[in-house]
């Protein structure tokens, strides 16, 4: 009779042998003596800095493939840092400033590079990055007024955005177009018309969010669209039954996340599924409590019409959504998450990796660590509040920073910028 392992199928194959590479490092922590597990079990965050500043300072020549993508690179970089609760010198901070000025477009938005035609997918990460370096050097370097000249410009009949000129159209460039309209104090009823709509179109049968109509349901989509139908105060049109049951099984044995069914387990995914965990634990609290601010109207599962847009403050709903409280639980084994990234996509020499076997990189590094930060803060009430030593895996000094779940910023990095645009007219 055939054997189960001939007849498998590749994906099974592969499932299976990072199952493998998984319960090995877990068989092997489990055996070695406590005083090595401990150091196992450390964050190292000096490493993890060395490996970041080194790479914001001087990248090799490997690199050039990233050519389009630099302001990725520095958002990535700086908000792991950020993570980390360090900072960058102040030269270096104002180079970093200088190149991204070098990417804004004189039309607005920001470009992969300096003379590169700006793109929304670099735009949210050059607006990201200056937020997450602060001051008032850096806030008031973004072209406000061209930015949103061009995000109009990006802005379809449909609803949807492009991410560029004649570009490709999907639920990351909504997303990215209404995050940084929303950070920045420019996001109107123009921008925000039909949005919901084409999101609502891209919402599966499993209850995920795909890319665009008619494709598959995605973990880093469905974090899109969910964080854009909460921006634009339209969340409650959303199936959010069937988006909890789908995302909860998102979480597999090897105890890190997966980004679609049946697929494998990536660290990067501790970000964009754990950040929807984040977010469908305040929905639901506004949702049965209907909270009495400025934005509890804008949850009952209508779009937002154009006589009443006037009476909608966008600017606000993302401050806002700060002040919901979590429920009790985290929807997602917060430990065991905790336990995939600092056990098998950690390296002890700095950076973090997709899975082991894998080499490390800064987007993963970036997202494992943001990942990092939702599992241990999902038990607190509020996003400030330090988490007890319980929520924790490891030590107490693997805490790292709080972030806004909506943005992916940490969380008092977004709120100096709040302030800083909520001074500035729309």
């Amino acid at each position: 009779m055939e054997s189960t392992s001939s007849r498998a199928t590749a994906t099974q194959r592969e499932q299976w042998m990072v199952e493998g590479q998984v319960f090995r490092i877990y068989e092997l922590f489990g055996s070695i003596p406590r005083n090595a597990q401990t150091q196992l079990l450390e964050l190292q965050r000096d490493n993890h800095i060395e490996y970041l500043t080194k790479g914001l300072r001087q990248l090799g020549p490997s690199f050039t493939v990233l050519d389009a993508n630099r302001p990725w690179l520095c958002y990535w970089i700086l908000h792991s840092i950020a993570l980390l609760g360090d900072a960058l010198d102040d030269e270096l901070e104002d180079n970093v400033i200088d190149f991204l000025g070098c990417c804004q477009d004189v039309n607005g938005g920001y470009g992969g590079g300096p003379g590169q035609m700006p793109h929304l997918a670099t735009t949210y990460a050059a607006i990201n990055s200056l937020i997450t370096l602060g001051g008032d050097r850096s806030l008031s370097s973004i072209n406000r007024h061209n930015l949103h000249t061009f995000l109009l410009r990006m802005k379809d009949r449909n609803g949807g955005f492009r991410m560029h000129d004649a570009g490709e159209m999907d639920v990351r460039a909504c997303y990215t177009a209404i995050s940084v309209a929303s950070v920045l104090n420019i996001l109107d009823y123009e921008l925000v018309k039909d949005v919901g709509n084409y999101i609502l179109s891209c919402q599966t049968y499993e209850g995920g969010i795909a890319g665009e109509p008619g494709s598959e349901a995605h973990g880093g989509y469905t974090f899109c669209g969910l964080a854009t139908m909460i921006l634009i105060g339209e969340v409650g049109r959303l199936d959010l039954h069937r988006l909890v049951n789908w995302v909860v099984f998102r979480q597999g044995v090897e105890c890190g996340l997966q980004g679609r069914t049946n697929k494998l387990v990536d660290a990067c995914y501790s970000f964009w599924q754990g950040a929807v965990f984040a977010l469908l634990q305040r929905v639901h609290e506004i949702n049965d409590d209907k909270k009495n601010h400025t934005t509890s109207n804008l949850f009952e599962g209508e779009a937002i019409k154009e006589d009443s847009s006037h009476l909608v403050e966008y600017h606000e709903i993302g401050f806002n959504f700060l002040e919901g409280c979590a429920m009790e639980e985290p929807l997602f084994h917060s430990m065991a998450l905790q336990q995939y990234i600092l056990l098998c996509s950690q390296l002890q020499e700095g950076g973090f990796r997709d899975k082991p076997g894998k080499q490390r990189d800064y987007y993963h590094t970036c997202y494992a660590l943001s990942g990092l930060s939702v599992a241990q803060y999902s038990s607190s009430k509020d996003f400030d509040s330090p988490p007890l030593h319980s929520a924790l895996f490891g030590p107490y000094s693997n805490l790292v920073e709080p972030i806004h779940p909506i943005f992916n910023v940490v969380l008092d990095r977004y709120q100096e910028a709040h302030e800083f645009f909520s001074g500035l007219p729309h």
